[in-house]
């Protein structure tokens, strides 16, 4: 099985096993073969940079890919399953807010029925919005999407006084540009194929009506 991942929800932005990697963790414990495909994550580069190193250091099979080739692959039928974490899930409605581009990947999923689930911890559940449209969503920098950060690694950069492994920020676009960038999306709830959670796995319609299981404080 192909496993695909967007952004970090690893235990680097929990505790323990974190929320989207822990099915592929206790997949890993039972001895189930598969492969992970890490989304890169831009503009900040989480699955490429935090989820690809927690996989590594769990000796997990995994290759990261660029944001855009995720289409290319579902069409291909290499990827045959997503999991995601959430910023914000709607108790009401089942809508889920989580880092910009995991709504494309559910577009995607959708259109090539391919499981889509979002992992989450209860206390991630707002069972105070009615809809997703009224999430705020963080408008971050544009020097984000202008440039990027890396290790340094070749010696003979131009840039001055160079130390390997030294992180710098390179600037990539043009230089009289500016950016838009929003740093999440709200992900409808008819694209969710369940969402995974300490109580169980739910349906996004379910989540309402099973809210005292999941601890609905009203």
């Amino acid at each position: 099985m192909n496993i695909l991942t967007h952004c970090n929800a690893g235990w680097l932005a929990f505790v323990d096993v974190g929320s989207a990697t822990a099915p592929v963790y206790a997949a890993q414990a039972s001895g189930k073969k598969f492969q992970v495909f890490c989304d890169e994550t831009r503009p900040r580069s989480q699955g490429a940079t935090l989820t690809a190193w927690e996989l590594a250091q769990q000796n997990i099979s995994h290759q990261i890919i660029a944001d855009n080739a995720a289409g290319h692959l579902m069409q291909r039928g290499e990827i045959d399953l997503v999991i995601v974490g959430s910023d914000r899930t709607l108790g009401r409605t089942g809508e889920v807010a989580n880092k910009i581009g995991t709504y494309t990947k559910a577009v995607l999923a959708a259109r090539h029925k391919i499981p889509f689930y979002v992992a989450i911890p209860c206390s991630t559940i707002d069972w105070k919005l009615k809809r997703g449209g009224d999430i705020p969503i963080e408008e971050r920098h544009p020097s984000e999407v202008l440039g990027a950060w890396g290790i340094l690694s070749h010696p003979q950069s131009k840039i001055r006084n160079p130390k390997s492994g030294q992180r710098v920020y390179l600037r990539v676009a043009n230089p009289t540009s500016t950016a838009h960038n929003p740093g999440f999306d709200v992900t409808p709830a008819e694209l969710i194929t369940g969402i995974i959670t300490p109580a169980g796995i739910f349906r996004p319609q379910d989540l309402w009506p099973q809210r005292q299981k999941l601890g609905y404080p009203g």
